[in-house]
Parts: structure tokens; C-alpha cells; sequence
């Protein structure tokens, strides 16, 4: 039974000492027996500040960062999936970009986020993710980590749930949620989704979250959460930052896909007649 970490970060405007926090956190996951960590969406940069931002972003092979994290998990001896990095296209607009490392320091998998936070919120918050960043158009499944096939997903991709199911279509037994939610969306939406997300793909969600109030202003939600197939929550780590542990239990996929094997019974829908 594969036991893993999630980090519970709050991550700020300066990517050394981000990196400095990711260090530690690969480092106590694998001093606590875990094979496998998860980080957070953004966990080398998060501001807000579109021209500050853009001083600390860099392209993904001079990214301090990403070294910093490849160099802990080979010396550890452990996986990381490194939620998403800040990191230059080809043009004017940057890629939101998560890692899967293994306990070699190898880069074995790499996903761009496909769908772009931009939105109106009730309290007034507003975000316009697609100013800056650029969208991805392909799915990422990366084989053989300690939680079986693992597919890859960022923060607002979590409310398509056509994504989900085109990653267990193709075998995935893990999908990764790491994110940054805001509050009035976290409080609102956060466990429902990830709990439906799960049931309706009968595999484990492992959802690594930002959390607290951040140096560029914005407040985060936390709540970082494992669930299993069955929509079953196994870790919460609710508001505090840190490393949790959470054991996964691969053999349930099986359990409950044979009880309920919706995945089997999804058809193409034609649109209605008019």
C-alpha cells in the first residue's frame, strides 16, 4: 500500500524561498516513509503581479526551482509531483506547468494547464488567468509512479469533468489536483467536486492545495485532500500548512469499479434534436 505526502504550502513572491519550503518538504516526506510527495499549483511563484512575476519566470531549463526539487527527490529517494511552475513560452504569455519527478531526479512527465481561471467572483474578486498565461491542449498519463498510472490535472481543470474522464479512460489510477482555490470558491465547491470527480472516475484524487493569506494578497483555501474511488475523503489537512501522509490503497480501484463499472457503461451523446 503506497503511503504518500501532500505539502500544504503558502507560497510567495520569491522563488528561492519557495524553493527553500519544497526542500524541506521532500525531505520530511521521505524522513516519514513516503514514496511519493505532492506539491501545490504555483509552488514556485505566486503573484498576482503579472510585471513583477515576470522578473522570477524563466524557461523551464534555468528554473532554480525545478532544479532545487530534482536534486532533493535523488537525494532523498523519493517521487515528487511538482504541482505547476511558472514557466516561459515561445511568446509573450507563460505556461502553468506541473512536473512528475522520480527518486532518480528525472523528469518523467509534464502537463500545461488546459483550462484558464477567468472569472467574476461574488465578493468581487476578479481573475483573468489568460492575460498571462497561455493554455495547454494535451492530456498528460504518466506510468509506473508509486500510485500506479498517474494523470495529470491544475487547480480549475477540476470543473471539466471530460478531462477526468478521458484520463481514466486511458488507465489512469491516480489523478493529481494540485491548485490554489480562493475561498468563497473552496468553501463552496472544493470537496464536492473532487468528491464527484473520484466517483465518477472510480480512482484516487490527490489534490495538494495553497492555503493562508499570501505576500502578493490573495487568500487560499487549503484543505489539500485525498479521496478514493468510492468519493470516500482519507486526508483533510483543513488550514495548517505542512506535510500530511495519507496510505492509498491501489486495490480498491478494482473493488469498486466491479460494484459500480460506470466507466464501462459510458456512451457518446449525440446533441438533442431541435
Amino acid at each position: 500500500m503506497p503511503r504518500i505526502a501532500l505539502f500544504q504550502a503558502t507560497s510567495g513572491i520569491d522563488p528561492d524561498k519557495n524553493a527553500e519550503a519544497l526542500v524541506g518538504a521532500v525531505e520530511e516526506a521521505a524522513a516519514g516513509g513516503a514514496q511519493m510527495l505532492f506539491t501545490p499549483e504555483m509552488s514556485g511563484l505566486l503573484d498576482g503581479d503579472a510585471k513583477r512575476a515576470s522578473q522570477s519566470v524563466v524557461d523551464e531549463a534555468d528554473d532554480r526551482v525545478l532544479a532545487a526539487v530534482r536534486e532533493a527527490a535523488a537525494r532523498a529517494g523519493i517521487w515528487v509531483h511538482l504541482g505547476s511552475l511558472a514557466v516561459k513560452d515561445e511568446g509573450d504569455k507563460f505556461l502553468n506547468r506541473a512536473f512528475v519527478i522520480d527518486d532518480q531526479g528525472k523528469v518523467r512527465g509534464r502537463y500545461d494547464k488546459i483550462h484558464l481561471f477567468d472569472v467574476d467572483l461574488p465578493t468581487g474578486e476578479s481573475w483573468r488567468e489568460s492575460n498571462v498565461y497561455q493554455g495547454g491542449a494535451a492530456t498528460t498519463l504518466v506510468e509506473g509512479t508509486p500510485v500506479g498510472a498517474l494523470g495529470l490535472t491544475i487547480c480549475y481543470d477540476l470543473r471539466f469533468p471530460a478531462l477526468f474522464a478521458a484520463l481514466a479512460e486511458s488507465g489512469a489510477d491516480t489523478i493529481a489536483v494540485p491548485a490554489a482555490f480562493t475561498v468563497p470558491t473552496g468553501k463552496a465547491h472544493w470537496h464536492v467536486l473532487l468528491r464527484a470527480r473520484a466517483i465518477e472516475a472510480g480512482l484516487f484524487l490527490v489534490a495538494a492545495a495553497q492555503v493562508g493569506k499570501h505576500e502578493d494578497g490573495r487568500e487560499t483555501f487549503g484543505h489539500s485532500l485525498v479521496v478514493d474511488p468510492w468519493g470516500e475523503v482519507l486526508c483533510d489537512a483543513g488550514e495548517k500548512r505542512g506535510v500530511t501522509f495519507c496510505e492509498v490503497e491501489l486495490e480498491r480501484i478494482a473493488e469498486v469499479r466491479s460494484r459500480v463499472p460506470a466507466l464501462s457503461h459510458r456512451k457518446t451523446i449525440a446533441p438533442p434534436r431541435r
